[in-house]
């Protein structure tokens, strides 16, 4: 159900925002339709093929769910299932078009963070998932 979220997401902005429009939400949010041919924030864009890209995140979606598999634990498991969704949201985008579209943009004055997709959104919070569950290893040893 995220990986469908996050692909209709694009497909929408895909065919209603025009590619670097922006429509404002609120003062401090945009939506906007950018194409990343990079990979995080647009890094080494224009220097690896969409292809090679491809082919390391399905290695990478491999291994993390390798590590899902193996993982007996309820948050380490939560968080990587939702890495994986976010991965391959962002796979099948970069498959089909060659770049991922990024679309969700904040920012405040003149300060502004790269946008962004749900996929993104997803592998973030399952890091963030996987630290705590970390964390709380920690304290309780």
């Amino acid at each position: 159900m995220l990986v469908l979220f996050d692909i209709l997401s694009k497909y929408i902005v895909f065919n209603y925002i025009d590619l670097y429009q922006f429509i404002k939400i609120t003062y401090f949010f945009d939506i906007t339709h950018i194409h990343n041919f990079g990979v995080s924030f647009g890094l080494f864009a224009g220097t690896i093929p969409a292809l090679v890209l491809v082919i390391i995140g399905l290695f990478v979606t491999a291994f993390v769910l390798y590590l899902y598999i193996n993982s007996s634990e309820f948050l380490e498991r939560w968080g990587l299932f939702i890495i994986i969704c976010g991965a391959i949201g962002n796979i099948v985008d970069r498959f089909i078009n060659g770049y991922v579209i990024d679309f969700l943009y904040f920012h405040i004055n003149q300060y502004y963070w790269p946008a962004f997709n749900f996929a993104d959104i997803y592998i973030s919070i399952g890091i963030i998932m996987i630290i705590v569950n970390m964390v709380k290893k920690i304290i309780k040893s």
